[in-house]
């Protein structure tokens, strides 16, 4: 399953539209003006179908994430001198590759991929493509790849 991960220009507060190979509307993801960060996903419909929390009072930024008010998982940034590297709680996965060039890899804990995320070049406005092998995680995918999204933006 392949998915477009499109941030609105100029967008304070993190609107994205998530579109699939027809350039259709899968999702609808809205920033919260809140403290602490929120984000909202939405299905084409406009209904609420998952949340991003991030913990306010943490050493390090921890994003939460919800599926119809269930928390499913987290996704820790680590402490490093130099990169940025993240700890991921969600169905035993793993990242791989280049979080910050944004070309890397959701594996499982037996090291098969479960997503590929590459970033378009020479676009106005930030797009990435994203590749998922099981249709079924692309909800969690999304929402894992947004708590990252959210903490590259605060760098």
């Amino acid at each position: 399953m392949k998915l477009k991960f499109k941030q609105k220009a100029m967008s304070i507060m993190g609107k994205y539209e998530i579109l699939d190979e027809k350039d259709q509307v899968v999702y609808k993801v809205q920033g919260k003006l809140s403290m602490p960060k929120r984000f909202e996903i939405m299905n084409a419909g406009g209904e609420l179908i998952g949340e991003l929390k991030s913990k306010f009072f943490d050493f390090l930024p921890t994003f939460r994430l919800f599926i119809n008010g269930q928390e499913i998982g987290r996704v820790k940034k680590k402490f490093r001198m130099l990169g940025q590297a993240f700890d991921i709680d969600c169905n035993r996965w793993q990242i791989e590759g280049d979080i910050f060039g944004w070309d890397y890899n959701i594996v499982d804990a037996l090291g098969n991929p479960v997503a590929t995320l590459n970033k378009q070049v020479f676009n106005l406005f930030d797009v990435y493509e994203l590749y998922i092998v099981n249709p079924q995680d692309a909800l969690m995918v999304l929402m894992v790849v947004l708590a990252i999204d959210a903490e590259k933006a605060n760098q």
